[in-house]
């Protein structure tokens, strides 16, 4: 768009000056040459008009240093749009995090179970010796399972592993041990996943743990998948991603 100005310095010959672009234009607003009251005209208009009074003047051109600014504070947004996903080391440690939990509080109910003689430690730790010593023999893996008490242990411990990880995801998006190193499960559409989502994941994760019988299988993809995901994330629609601020 062509643009033209009265300069009202001009006593004597032609006043009109141009023609200019809009931002030759902008430039002599910022110079003083045209001021508020200065006539201006262009293409579009019927009549001129003072500068002031056209939709241009309103508009502030930014400087360059803050079209910088601007470029760069879109670029850093867009990037934190993104998603960066836990890979296989970060989310290896966050599961032997929780396993120890696990452990702890399994250790803890035997002991209760032993108080209460529900359970003889003693005689469990002859039996798990045994299974270490030879542990390709079936005899010795069933005496341990079928050891009195064993079998109510394992019922109290599958339902505690289960709720722990089932609440902690469902509630939190994040077991302790995936808190500890600041990453956090979501569904693939990148919300909060639901209960039954968790309960899903979880099962799924069951069936990853079986895959340690075919060198890890379920769990080793984590390192060729883009996402980063393993078996039961597949299974469950889910990720491992890092939280906001974190990489």
């Amino acid at each position: 768009m062509i643009w033209y100005y009265i300069d009202e310095s001009v006593t004597d010959g032609e006043r009109r000056k141009g023609p200019y672009n809009i931002d030759e234009i902008r430039d002599f607003v910022k110079n003083g040459t045209i001021k508020e009251e200065t006539l201006v005209w262009h293409s579009g208009m019927e009549s001129w008009t003072h500068w002031k009074d056209t939709e241009e003047s309103k508009e502030v051109p930014l400087s360059e240093e803050e079209q910088i600014k601007a470029a760069l504070e879109a670029i850093i947004a867009e990037h934190n749009k993104g998603k960066h996903y836990a890979g296989f080391l970060i989310r290896g440690i966050a599961y032997l995090v929780d396993n120890i939990i696990l452990s702890a509080i399994g250790l803890l109910i035997l002991m209760t179970m032993s108080k209460t003689q529900l359970i003889d430690l003693n005689a469990i730790g002859e039996a798990m010796n045994a299974y270490v010593n030879n542990p390709t023999s079936d005899e010795a893996l069933m005496n341990v399972l079928n050891f009195p008490g064993m079998h109510v242990f394992l019922i109290i411990w599958g339902v505690l592993q289960a709720a722990y990880y089932v609440i902690f995801t469902a509630i939190k998006a994040a077991t302790p041990g995936k808190m500890l190193v600041h990453v956090h499960v979501e569904s693939a559409a990148g919300e909060k996943i639901s209960w039954i989502e968790s309960a899903i994941r979880f099962i799924a994760s069951l069936f990853t743990q079986c895959t340690l019988a075919f060198y890890g299988l379920g769990y080793l993809i984590v390192m060729i998948d883009p996402k980063r995901r393993a078996l039961h994330d597949f299974v469950a629609h889910t990720r491992v991603v890092y939280n906001k601020k974190n990489k």
